[in-house]
């Protein structure tokens, strides 16, 4: 989160001026998706650590669907990416990795839940 944060409110508004037009929509497009992963994510674990503190039941965090929007989250086009900034892909790459190892979390959460 904070790498993102770092590159979002720093190095974007930079890699953005370089870019041309149709680049910048592609930046503009990751960087919206990137900040949907990394937002479920997050709403994800606040909801699990209020499991853990018995603030919730596990039953009501997983029916809360916390990982909304996964087909626009799971998303990953890498032919998308030509042309764009390299610390903007890693940060792609790694908010995708994280999502799916978060989603997969939920999907054995869920089925222990049943």
């Amino acid at each position: 989160m904070e790498k993102a944060r770092s590159y979002l409110s720093v190095l974007e508004p930079i890699d953005r001026r370089t870019l041309p037009p149709t680049d910048r929509l592609r930046l503009c497009s990751e960087t919206m998706r990137m900040t949907a992963r990394l937002t479920q994510i997050m709403a994800w674990l606040l909801s699990q650590r209020a499991v853990h503190a018995g603030e919730i039941s596990r039953a009501e965090a997983l029916g809360d669907q916390a990982l909304t929007e996964v087909q626009v989250c799971m998303a990953q086009d890498e032919h998308a990416w030509r042309g764009l900034p390299q610390r903007l892909v890693s940060l792609l790459d790694k908010s995708h990795r994280l999502y799916v190892r978060v989603a997969r979390l939920d999907e054995m959460a869920r089925r222990t839940l049943n």
